[in-house]
């Protein structure tokens, strides 16, 4: 039995208008395409595991996601600076 996400999504004229160019830009990194598309069927109501189902993704990415989006709005879309030694780096 799946459970609905509490994290319900509204979003603005504003938003709407920026995920859905994001969607559709062909020279996006396809990680940004697929969370601007998360974030649209999730405000359609869409429930997390139909999503990842119609994305060919994980349901905990979706959640993932969903959830930093609601948090955060389009900031939480973006990628968080990663801890550790940057690859490549010599000691």
């Amino acid at each position: 039995m799946t459970r609905k996400s509490p994290y319900l999504l509204n979003l603005t004229p504003d938003q709407r208008s920026e995920l859905e160019e994001m969607a559709r830009r062909y020279t996006s990194p396809y990680c940004d395409v697929i969370r601007a598309k998360i974030v649209l069927m999730a405000a359609e109501g869409l429930r997390n595991d139909e999503i990842a189902s119609r994305l060919d993704t994980h349901r905990e990415i979706v959640s993932k996601w969903r959830k930093r989006f609601f948090e955060q709005g389009l900031d939480g879309l973006k990628d968080r600076p990663r801890v550790g030694r940057p690859e490549g780096s010599i000691i």
